[in-house]
């Protein structure tokens, strides 16, 4: 038997925060626990993990997912269920490592051998996006995602509307999938008039077309939009994404394994998903480990179609990309829009622990920007 002997995390650029669980054996496994803009919170919802856990059976991944969950009282939200969601994916990394196979195998085994990826191109305010599309084309990607708009006004008027189109229809010309973010940044009053423009141009999938906070106005649109709609990156737990299943509100689930739960939760999401035709597309604009949990999920559920890939996306730097702290880069090479499914032990990335603790030294505070229309009112970013 593993005893859990010690649980630490790092901060480390660009915005990430990366948990390492030893036990009193000598074996490691690592996992994400990235909340952007809040690191400093999971941190400490980590510490006070750690005192739960420190002794535990490190094999019995279930029973300390249901104490976290259960026994602190206070359940749910971004903090504390990032907090776990590090935590139980370094527990299936250890746990594959120890049986020398991929936690996908533990899922049951997978059920494709490719992995279908998409990039971002554009930014937080979208422009050249159809040279950014090019480029990821070069990169092997045939598919990437966008921000549909920059900030909009509760009402705007049609120029909003129509620069949204343009971009949309500069990228399709590449021949490129895409994928339209509007960020919950087109409230209702604006909602229905964007996806309405936008559907002439087909657009892979349209997400966050309004804030899951108003599940009401989700299914209204779901009504009447053709194109399938994305939702799910601020929702972290299966009780969060029932109202959008018994809705019909929703085309594709978009659970992020850093702040739903973990690949338990997250593959409970997928068998829910699934039992109302509904898609799987893992929300991922972190770092390597969160993308291997996607990963060992998509491996293994019927209803995933495509992953998110944060290589070079516009929050990264050159010194610290997706790639920056891995040994084995090579698993995550793009070749025609798809990564082979990874076949390592545990998540089937290699970290750097060095390295790691090396830029833990300088940690980070990222804070995603303040935007405010020409009222000087905030809009949302």
């Amino acid at each position: 038997m593993h005893r859990i002997a010690a649980i630490e995390s790092f901060l480390v650029p660009p915005r990430w925060v990366f948990v390492r669980i030893e036990t009193d054996k000598g074996a490691v496994g690592w996992g994400e626990a990235s909340l952007e803009g809040h690191a400093e919170a999971v941190v400490g919802a980590l510490d006070a993990a750690a005192d739960r856990l420190v002794g535990a059976d490190a094999s019995r991944i279930e029973d300390m997912w249901q104490m976290l969950y259960r026994l602190g009282f206070y359940r749910g939200g971004p903090v504390l269920m990032s907090a776990l969601s590090g935590i139980d994916q370094a527990l299936w990394d250890l746990k594959g490592r120890l049986l020398g196979v991929p936690v996908s195998d533990l899922l049951g085994g997978r059920v494709r051998d490719r992995i279908r990826v998409y990039a971002w191109i554009g930014g937080d305010r979208p422009a050249d996006v159809a040279d950014a599309a090019r480029e990821r084309r070069e990169q092997g990607f045939d598919a990437v995602k966008m921000n549909g708009t920059e900030d909009m006004e509760w009402l705007s008027g049609p120029a909003s509307i129509a620069e949204a189109v343009e971009r949309l229809r500069l990228v399709r010309e590449t021949g490129m999938d895409v994928g339209v973010d509007l960020h919950g940044r087109v409230h209702k009053p604006m909602a229905r008039q964007v996806i309405r423009a936008l559907e002439p141009h087909g657009p892979l999938f349209i997400e966050e077309a309004v804030l899951s906070e108003h599940p009401e106005a989700i299914a209204q649109l779901a009504a009447q939009a053709c194109a399938p709609l994305a939702l799910g990156e601020r929702l972290y737990s299966r009780w969060d994404f029932k109202p959008f299943f018994e809705a019909a509100a929703i085309d594709i689930a978009q659970p992020d394994l850093s702040h739903a739960g973990g690949i338990s939760e997250c593959r409970r999401i997928a068998a829910m998903a699934e039992a109302y035709d509904v898609a799987l597309a893992p929300h991922c604009p972190l770092g390597p480990l969160a993308l291997a949990a996607c990963f060992q999920v998509a491996a293994a559920s019927p209803n995933f179609i495509i992953q998110e890939m944060s290589i070079g996306i516009h929050y990264n730097h050159a010194d610290a990309d997706l790639l920056t702290y891995m040994t084995n880069p090579g698993v995550l090479h793009v070749e025609g829009g798809m990564v082979p499914v990874l076949e390592g032990p545990g998540l089937g990335v290699e970290i750097d622990e060095a390295k790691v603790r090396e830029a833990a030294k300088q940690g980070h505070r990222w804070r995603n920007p303040v935007w405010r229309g020409r009222d000087g009112g905030l809009r949302e970013w």
